[in-house]
């Protein structure tokens, strides 16, 4: 079975993987790669506008990667992971929303240049 898409990490999203410890990070990549073969909301998840959530729990942290679709490319889907956060409530932030809004429309703007 191919993957339904590929993802990337933006510098923000390496850098916020390269800081959790070892074990969290590799369930997190484990999860997000899982996600491109199957539909479980449990692991991808729509949260608002253009923006999506890769979800990871585990040891009773709950782990988001932030990111949006780039279907630009007629030959790949591209989901595109902006930053992460540990959550400590039920709801992402909004502040944290608005800024993988700014990060995707400035991914954008510079591929389009």
């Amino acid at each position: 079975m191919s993957p339904k898409y590929d993802v990337i990490f933006l510098v923000e999203a390496m850098e916020f993987l390269e800081s959790l410890d070892e074990k969290t990070r590799d369930k997190v990549i484990y999860n997000v790669d899982k996600s491109r073969y199957t539909n479980d909301p449990q692991l991808f998840k729509k949260l608002s506008g253009e923006i999506w959530e890769f979800r990871t729990r585990f040891s009773k942290t709950q782990v988001r990667l932030l990111a949006f679709w780039d279907k630009t490319d007629k030959q790949e889907t591209l989901v595109v992971s902006t930053h992460g956060i540990i959550k400590k409530t039920d709801k992402v932030p909004k502040k944290e929303i608005g800024k993988a809004d700014r990060i995707r429309q400035e991914y954008f703007e510079d591929k389009n240049k």
